[in-house]
């Protein structure tokens, strides 16, 4: 390297810098909003530089010239990623991408697998130590200027200056070049709102207050964020930091303050947004950007207790697989390392990941949630690692469940137009059994306000719920966990077997208006464990047959008189003024509990059964 009073680069123009590349190079720009534009429209305008090989991660100021044909003769571009800029260019063989993961890219330099010659990057003007900072891009750009023989560097007062990984020391660097220019900008894309805030109020209850966060590279994930208001003390540990973090940190829920890995300090490898994002990290101790060999790897992602990956995806199919890089065989963004923010989330204690996404594209014509993945699409997540799937209709937890009920629980967040093709799909796919009848074809968004909890006697939450399709399996488990006894006082005479003909045909009956069921949950071991239901369905106009029953480990708790009073609200919300009982005689719990609930009770006996009649109050609060 060259040195030019004993411990500085050699300060010269952007021209004289790029003349010293020689043909055949190879060389690395840096990328996303830190890459030095000036430079690269200095390179770009040479017409003395040829057969060059162009590699970068984020691409922006070469998509203004991959349209002229002498650039394109003399410069080959390989990128890492294909930015919203560059996807045309993409699909009309312009560029290459190269599908890798990012925590990857550091161990190709090392190991001379991806050769530079000379990285091209932009730095903060250097301290009084001459100690200068990648400022926003710190990713895999400082290992290609520790692997590359030349650095050339463009010195940005704009810059901000930022903590972490990506100090370099001016002897570290060939060629200065001053320059100010304002870094690029990166608008965040509008989405759909009314269905961005339904998936953020389907994601919100999933993270509890205290998480740490991952916001995956996408449109949607960003977005969900200003709906985050309502939570308190959250950390972060992703990728890249946006605009849309900086509002949250200044109302102080996001803190980083019960961060167990990294307290106290946001942890990402590079940042993309406006002056809102620059101005506020630079020289803020509470950023720390690292390396993307270290910040996201599994490993290091699962030192986080309490992890919440939340990424987002093109197309999931039947099976849990994720595409989010390509459209068939348009690439659209990159593999990035959505792969290893969920696994790095199963090894977190108290870890989850999600993929949000809207259950449709381009105006509703196109079901996202589709029985097979475009020809030419590329996983970029294994069905084995999905964990929960959100749409506007709903959650769909994968994990830990089979091919058939992955379906249902797929179809029951599809849109509901696509519902019914999407169950005749898995069918020929030999994914679920022929008689297996689709979801509602409706949008049950209606039936989120019939959702509560509450604390029972013995300290537990319960959850409060609609019974869904997806349940299936729940349900009979529930069933099986009873005692004879329990089932006969309920159905009156003995059950043996609850098959899965039995437990669809109860959910296919319900509209959730004059036939609805109410299940109730209790968290065991980190699952949620059905431990009571209550059922009501139309008699008449007025009135509403009623059954409830509950597991015997959880009987005088509390549980069957919360759920029969939360049925009420519903069926009172329906039009309906009071519910109707049978039940025999011996079965005292259930009689003095409607008798509780209902001062007005009357009770008959019929053919050695009781008929109980019970009028609603106006209260239902």
């Amino acid at each position: 390297m060259s040195r030019d009073q004993g411990h500085k680069g050699k300060v010269v123009s952007a021209d004289e810098a790029i003349a010293t590349i020689k043909n055949g190079n190879r060389i690395f720009i840096g990328s996303g909003c830190g890459e030095p534009q000036h430079l690269i429209h200095t390179l770009a305008n040479n017409r003395n530089i040829n057969d060059i090989i162009i590699f970068q991660m984020l691409a922006h100021t070469l998509a203004d010239y991959l349209n002229e044909e002498d650039f394109r003769r003399r410069f080959s571009v390989k990128l890492f990623f294909v930015p919203i800029k560059m996807q045309q260019a993409a699909f009309e063989g312009k560029v290459d991408y190269i599908p890798t993961y990012l925590s990857q890219l550091p161990q190709l330099f090392r190991t001379r697998q991806i050769v530079i010659d000379t990285v091209l990057i932009q730095i903060s003007p250097p301290d009084c130590f001459g100690i200068a900072s990648l400022g926003v891009s710190v990713d895999v750009t400082l290992e290609a200027v520790k692997n590359a023989k030349t650095v050339i560097a463009q010195i940005n007062p704009r810059m901000p200056r930022t903590h972490g990984d990506g100090f370099l020391h001016v002897s570290d660097i060939d060629y200065l070049i001053p320059f100010e220019e304002e870094l690029i900008f990166m608008d965040q894309e509008p989405v759909e709102k009314e269905a961005a805030g339904r998936i953020a109020q389907y994601v919100k209850e999933l993270v509890d207050d205290g998480s740490t966060l991952q916001v995956g590279y996408g449109h949607m994930p960003y977005a969900l964020l200003q709906y985050f208001d309502n939570k308190n003390d959250l950390g972060i540990h992703t990728h890249m930091i946006s605009d849309a973090f900086i509002p949250l940190i200044k109302a102080g829920i996001i803190t980083n303050k019960f961060k167990n890995f990294m307290t106290d300090r946001a942890v990402a490898t590079f940042c993309m947004g406006s002056r809102i994002a620059y101005d506020y990290i630079d020289n803020n101790i509470q950023f720390y950007f690292g390396t993307a060999d270290w910040v996201n790897t599994p490993g290091i992602i699962g030192k986080n207790d309490n992890f919440i990956s939340i990424s987002s995806a093109l197309e999931v199919d039947l099976t849990g697989q994720v595409c989010s890089d390509s459209v068939g065989r348009q690439f659209f963004s990159g593999t990035g390392d959505q792969a290893n923010f969920i696994r790095g989330a199963t090894l977190s204690k108290g870890g989850l990941s999600i993929i949000a996404l809207p259950s449709t594209a381009k105006n509703g014509q196109v079901s996202r949630i589709v029985a097979n993945l475009s020809a030419g699409a590329g996983v970029a997540t294994l069905r084995a690692d999905v964990n929960f799937v959100v749409t506007e209709f709903g959650i769909a937890q994968l994990k830990g469940k089979s091919v058939s009920q992955r379906v249902i629980e797929l179809c029951q967040i599809a849109h509901p137009d696509f519902r019914a093709s999407l169950i005749e799909a898995a069918k020929k796919n030999h994914y679920i059994f022929k008689d297996q009848l689709p979801p509602l074809a409706e949008d049950l968004i209606f039936i989120e306000k019939y959702k509560s909890r509450t604390t029972l006697k013995n300290g537990k939450t319960l959850s409060a719920r609609p019974l869904l399709p997806s349940d299936e399996i729940g349900y009979r488990n529930f069933f099986y966990s009873l005692t004879k006894e329990t089932i006969f006082m309920r159905f009156f005479h003995s059950i043996t077997i609850f098959s899965r003909e039995m437990a669809q045909e109860h959910w296919a009956n319900m509209d959730y208006r004059k036939n609805i069921s109410l299940i109730g949950t209790v968290k065991n071991k980190g699952n949620k464990e059905m431990i009571a239901i209550a059922t009501y369905a139309e008699i008449d106009e007025k009135w509403a047959e009623v059954a409830f029953v509950v597991r015997e480990d959880f009987q005088g708790q509390g549980v069957a008189g919360y759920l029969c009073k939360e049925l009420e609200k519903v069926a009172s919300a329906n039009g309906f003024e009071g519910f109707f009982a049978t039940t025999l005689p011996e079965n005292r719990s259930m009689i003095n509990l409607c008798k509780k609930l209902y001062p007005d009770i009357k009770i008959t006996t019929n053919a050695g059964e009781v008929d109980i009649w019970m009028k609603f109050t106006n209260d239902n609060s």
